[in-house]
C-alpha cells in the first residue's frame, strides 16, 4: 500500500504524463499551469472539450495542485467558441434533447466548485464557450489591448449553451448581462474590468508577474483553508442545475431553427473559424450574417 507521499507523487505523475493534444500542462509549487494550444484559434471542438473533461477529473483529485492557471500559447486567441459544425452534428444526433445537465455546463460547474483556486490569464480573445469558461473561473485577468470577451451566440441565432447568461446575471447584474448576451459584440479588457466581467485589466508588462505572484501566494496557504474559503464564497450560488437544464432546452430549440444553419453557412463561407476571419470585432459579423 502506498503511503501519502507516494500517493501524491503518483497522482501528479498521472497528470503530467497524460498525452493531451490541445493542452500543455506544467506544475510548480502547487500551481498547475494549463496552456491552450489547439489549432489556429483554440476552438472548442470534441477533442478540446473532452480533454478539458479529463483534465478536470485529474486536477480535482490531485492533492498536490492547489491553484490552476489557464493561459494560451496563441497571442490572439485565449479560448474560442464552439465549433458550429460540431453543434450541428450534436443536434442531428439528438444530444440536446435531454433533461440532464449539459456536458459543457457540467464541466464549467466542476471548475467553479472544485476545491482549488482557478485563474484565467486572458491574453487573446475569449468568445462564446471560451468566455463562458472564463466566467466559471474564480478569478480572471485580461491583458490591455489583447484580451477581448464576448457572448456572440445571438449573432448566429442561438443563445449561450454553457450557462453564460446565468453566470453573467449573478456576476455583473441583469442589465449588463443583457447588453452582452443580446449585443453580441466584443468587450476589451478595460471595458470588461469596468463592468466586473473580469477582475482586472493589466498591461503586458504587469500581467504575467501579477498572476504568477498571486497564484504562488495562494498555493502557499493550507489546502483546507483554500477549499473552505472558496466554498464559503460559493454558498450564494448553490442549486443552479435546473437553470442550466432549462437554458439547454431553449438552446436546443434555437439550434434546430433554419436560421442557425443559414447563418453558420454564411459565417464559414466568409472566413469564420479561421484565425484571420475572427480577428475582427464580432459586432462586424452581425452585418455580415444578416440574412
Amino acid at each position: 500500500m502506498l503511503n501519502d507521499k507516494e500517493n501524491n507523487n503518483q497522482d501528479l505523475s498521472i497528470l503530467l504524463s497524460t498525452d493531451f493534444k490541445s493542452l500543455e500542462v506544467t506544475v510548480d509549487k502547487g500551481v498547475a499551469f494549463i496552456t491552450f494550444n489547439h489549432g489556429d484559434i483554440n476552438i472548442l471542438d470534441m477533442v478540446s472539450v473532452m480533454e478539458l473533461v479529463q483534465l478536470a477529473e485529474l486536477l480535482e483529485k490531485d492533492p498536490m495542485v492547489k491553484v490552476i492557471v489557464f493561459q494560451s500559447s496563441n497571442p490572439d486567441y485565449f479560448l474560442s467558441h464552439a465549433d458550429f459544425k460540431l453543434l450541428q452534428e450534436f443536434r442531428d444526433q439528438g444530444a440536446y434533447d435531454s433533461n440532464e445537465m449539459p456536458l459543457y455546463s457540467g464541466l464549467l460547474e466542476k471548475f467553479r466548485t472544485m476545491p482549488k483556486a482557478t485563474i484565467a490569464k486572458i491574453q487573446g480573445r475569449a468568445r462564446g464557450g471560451g468566455a463562458e469558461f472564463v466566467m466559471a473561473m474564480d478569478m480572471s485577468f485580461g491583458e490591455i489591448g489583447k484580451a477581448f470577451l464576448s457572448q456572440m451566440e445571438i449573432i448566429v441565432g442561438i443563445l449561450p449553451g454553457g450557462g453564460a447568461a446565468q453566470y453573467l446575471a449573478r456576476k455583473i447584474g441583469r442589465s449588463r448581462a443583457m447588453e452582452i448576451c443580446l449585443g453580441g459584440g466584443d468587450f476589451s479588457a478595460l471595458e470588461a474590468e469596468k463592468y466586473g466581467y473580469i477582475n482586472r485589466a493589466l498591461s503586458s508588462i504587469e500581467i504575467n508577474s501579477f498572476v504568477d505572484e498571486l497564484a504562488y501566494r495562494i498555493a502557499s496557504y493550507p489546502t483546507k483553508a483554500i477549499s473552505l474559503n472558496k466554498a464559503a464564497v460559493n454558498l450564494f450560488e448553490e442549486g443552479r442545475s435546473e437553470e442550466f437544464i432549462t437554458s439547454n432546452a431553449w438552446f436546443a430549440e434555437l439550434v434546430k431553427a433554419q436560421h442557425f444553419n443559414n447563418r453558420v453557412e454564411t459565417f464559414l463561407a466568409k472566413g469564420g473559424q479561421t484565425s484571420k476571419g475572427e480577428l475582427v470585432n464580432w459586432s462586424e459579423w452581425a452585418l455580415k450574417l444578416e440574412i
